[in-house]
C-alpha cells in the first residue's frame, strides 16, 4: 500500500480576492515621489499577499487538503536594487508568526518553486549572485514562518548553454559557492527541454539533493520513455530527507501544445503511473500543476473513486493497493 497526498499551487479558484501574488512594478514605485510611502505601498501589498496565504491555508484545511505550494512572488520587488535597502522582513514578523501558529495547530507540507531567472549553473557570476538573493528571500520567509527549510524550493538545473555536459559540470562548481542554508534547501526537477531525468538524477547523486521527477515534463523530454527503469534511483535521492518523496503531475494541453499544462489531469495517466510506483514507496506527495489550481485536485480526487484498488483517506489523500 501507498498513501497518496495532493497538493496544488498557489492560487485557489474558489477563495475570492486571494491572490497572493499582487505586485507592484518598478515604474509604479518610482512614481511615487514621496520615497517612505513607496515603501509602506510595498508592505500593504505583502501583507495582504501573506494574509490570502493564510486564507488558503485555513482553505485547504477546511477540505483536506495538505499540500500546497507558496507564491514565490510573496513580497514585490524584494529582490531588486531599487529598494536594497528595504528591510523587508520586519514589518512581516508579525503576519509570518500568524502563518507559523497555523501551521503548528494544522501541519501541512508547503514548499516553494521559484520562477526560471533561478539560475545555479549560469557563467555569469551577476545571474548567479541574483539567485542567490532570490533564494535567500525564500530561506527567510521560511524561517519567518517556523517551517523547517530543508527541501523546500524546486529549482530546474539551468540552461545547456549550448553543451549539456559542461553546463551539468558548473553546476557542481557554482554549487561549492552557495552557502550551506540555501543548498539544504535545493531539491532538482527533471524539465521538458534541456536536462531529462537522467542528467538531473546525475547533480542529485552526485550532491545529495533530491530529485523531484515531472511526469509531463519527462513524457516531452527522454533518453529512454521507460521512466520505471530509474524509479529506484530517484527514490533514493529522498533518502538523507525526513519529508516523504514529492513529484510533479500534469497533463499535456493537447498534441500540438504539448508541453502546455491542461486545464485538469487525465486520470489514466495518473494511474498508469501509480500503478507502476505503487508499494515501492510507503507514501507519496503529487503537486499539482494544472490550470484548474484546486478544482483540478478536487475532480481528480473525484475521478479516482471509480478505481477499486483507491481507498480515500480524506478529501485530498488516499491510498492505492
Amino acid at each position: 500500500m501507498t498513501i497518496v497526498k495532493l497538493g496544488y499551487v498557489a492560487m485557489s479558484m474558489n477563495v475570492q480576492n486571494s491572490s497572493p501574488s499582487q505586485t507592484m512594478t518598478v515604474a509604479q514605485f518610482q512614481r511615487i515621489q514621496d520615497r517612505e510611502a513607496a515603501i509602506h505601498k510595498l508592505e500593504r501589498i505583502a501583507l495582504s499577499n501573506l494574509d490570502n496565504c493564510l486564507r488558503l491555508l485555513k482553505y485547504n484545511k477546511f477540505n483536506d487538503i495538505e499540500f500546497f505550494r507558496f507564491s514565490s512572488r510573496l513580497i514585490p520587488l524584494a529582490n531588486h536594487e531599487e529598494v536594497g535597502d528595504w528591510n523587508y522582513i520586519l514589518p512581516l514578523k508579525e503576519k509570518l508568526k500568524e502563518i507559523r501558529r497555523f501551521l503548528d495547530k494544522n501541519p501541512s507540507r508547503v514548499d516553494f518553486h521559484p520562477d526560471h531567472f533561478v539560475v545555479l549553473n549560469s557563467t555569469d557570476p551577476n545571474v548567479l549572485k541574483r539567485s542567490l538573493h532570490t533564494l535567500q528571500m525564500h530561506q527567510r520567509l521560511l524561517k519567518g514562518m517556523g517551517i523547517p527549510p530543508q527541501h523546500r524550493c524546486v529549482l530546474h538545473v539551468g540552461g545547456g548553454y549550448g553543451d549539456k555536459e559542461k553546463a551539468l559540470e558548473q553546476f557542481i562548481h557554482n554549487f561549492g559557492f552557495v552557502p550551506t542554508r540555501i543548498q539544504e534547501m535545493i531539491m532538482l526537477e527533471n524539465d521538458d527541454t534541456v536536462f531529462n531525468v537522467k542528467e538531473t538524477l546525475y547533480l542529485c547523486e552526485k550532491l545529495s539533493i533530491p530529485l523531484v521527477f515531472d511526469l509531463h515534463h519527462h513524457m516531452a523530454n527522454h533518453e529512454t520513455e521507460d521512466w520505471q527503469e530509474d524509479w529506484e534511483r530517484i527514490v533514493n535521492t529522498w533518502s538523507n530527507s525526513s519529508l516523504p518523496i514529492k513529484m510533479h503531475i500534469s497533463s499535456p494541453r493537447n498534441e500540438k501544445e504539448f508541453r502546455a499544462h491542461a486545464d485538469y489531469i487525465d486520470v489514466e495517466m495518473f494511474m498508469g503511473f501509480l500503478s507502476a510506483i505503487k508499494n515501492s514507496v510507503p507514501e507519496i506527495h503529487c503537486m499539482i500543476e494544472a490550470k484548474g489550481k484546486d478544482n483540478a485536485l478536487l475532480k481528480l480526487m473525484e475521478d479516482l473513486k471509480a478505481y477499486p484498488e483507491i481507498k480515500m483517506i480524506n478529501n485530498g489523500s488516499f491510498s492505492i493497493q
